[in-house]
């Protein structure tokens, strides 16, 4: 179907029609479009010579934000119809009703309406970089250049399941002991606000002196008390101030990243995710015939760590220059011996994009047995700490009772 909405109009809100009509034969004909009224929609089946019986504007639901498991999907099942040879629009109405969230079907529907317009698929989804990155564009514009879009969209889907899956590992890894905090937290403040004080109470009676340990425990009651709507405001106000910062300042991105790869034990989990990630995108772009220094403004953002988009722009520095990838690889310091000697085969037996994605196979797979032991450790960890803290303040408020119990 021919364009539903001008170029010239992208600050026009747009809407979603259902239409039936009859073609120029006489048969009958249904479809949807997505345009800024209803006269434009007759217009244009008009044009196309459609006599039109019914035009009814659909009423979406509101549906949830698009997600990258969403995305993942969809490049899944448009990389698998576009195999078995289904037309492209065709393809993207089947996905776009089929999906449970209403926000994806709109997002395809207007990337359908682009594409309808005269504009490439790539172009289309260079409009959307909320859902779409560089690597995502670049791929797809590589494969629509080659005549092999279905491959490259098959790649790109199994690329973005692999980075899902080690996304998904890593959070997996955080969950449980930032959980296991936040409710020792909350227990914690609880015991101190409001089952320290009655004990006070009881304690005025006793007339002596209260053991060390539960002098120290009633102070700190009394400054929970006094003072839990600054400690619980500084508490969330840090948390937003990190998030909010490292999302738009680099300086604190670097540091925190820094730290990230410096914390003991989960460092190496998160290096070890980087390099994987950095490793499976180069492999992927350099598969797809995207030009090396090209590849490497996507890898820069997909390693998902400062250190290492850092590095990969002094790669992609050094390697315009004529340097070596191994040689720019290796003056960064930050990839082990293991990668760089891989990256050195690859490169001399000309199979550079096999040799990553090797690398990226076995670094994932340290991923996998590392967040297994990382759980693995943290569970009596946790229990020891869980049991310091509350045992600590079980026992200081019982002291004096057990004093006064050994006096009688």
């Amino acid at each position: 179907m021919a364009a539903l909405a001008k170029k010239d109009s992208k600050d026009v809100k747009l809407y979603n029609y259902s239409w039936s009509g009859k073609d120029k034969s006489g048969k009958v004909v249904k479809g949807e479009a997505r345009a800024g009224g209803e006269h434009i929609v007759l217009a244009t089946l008009r044009r196309q010579g459609i006599q039109v019986s019914s035009v009814k504007r659909v009423r979406q639901r509101s549906g949830s934000k698009v997600t990258d498991k969403d995305i993942t999907i969809f490049t899944r099942q448009l990389a698998v119809m576009m195999k078995a040879g289904v037309p492209l629009l065709q393809a993207f109405d089947i996905v776009g009703k089929g999906h449970s969230n209403p926000s994806v079907g709109k997002l395809l529907l207007d990337i359908k309406t682009e594409v309808e317009t005269g504009s490439s698929l790539s172009m289309a989804f260079r409009k959307y970089p909320m859902h779409f990155d560089a690597l995502f564009c670049n791929l797809v514009a590589a494969g629509e250049q080659a005549g092999i879009l279905d491959s490259l969209l098959e790649r790109l889907a199994t690329y973005k399941e692999k980075i899902l899956a080690i996304k998904s590992k890593i959070k997996s890894a955080l969950f449980y002991p930032v959980s296991i905090i936040v409710v020792a937290l909350v227990i914690t403040a609880v015991i101190m606000i409001f089952v320290i004080p009655t004990f006070r109470d009881l304690f005025k009676g006793f007339g002596a002196d209260l053991p060390v340990p539960t002098q120290v425990v009633m102070a700190i009651s009394d400054y929970f008390v006094a003072n839990w709507y600054l400690i619980f405001g500084g508490i969330i106000g840090a948390v937003w101030f990190t998030m909010y910062t490292y999302k738009r300042s680099t300086r604190m991105q670097n540091g925190v990243d820094r730290l990230m790869l410096r914390i003991p034990v989960f460092g190496d989990v998160v290096k070890k995710a980087s390099i994987a990630r950095w490793c499976r995108t180069l492999s992927t772009m350099f598969a797809a015939g995207v030009p090396l220094v090209e590849s490497l403004d996507s890898v820069a953002g997909a390693a998902g760590n400062y250190v290492y988009y850092e590095a990969t722009k002094k790669i992609q520095s050094e390697v315009s220059t004529g340097t070596g990838l191994t040689v720019a690889m290796q003056n960064t310091n930050v990839f082990p011996s293991m990668v760089l000697q891989m990256t050195a085969i690859g490169e001399e037996s000309g199979a550079l994009d096999s040799m990553l994605s090797k690398v990226a196979d076995f670094f994932e797979a340290e991923v996998d047995e590392a967040v297994d032991a990382l759980s693995s450790l943290m569970e009596p960890l946790i229990m020891v700490v869980l049991g310091g803290l509350i045992g600590g303040l079980v026992v200081a408020m019982y002291l004096p009772i057990f004093k006064m119990g050994s006096a009688v």
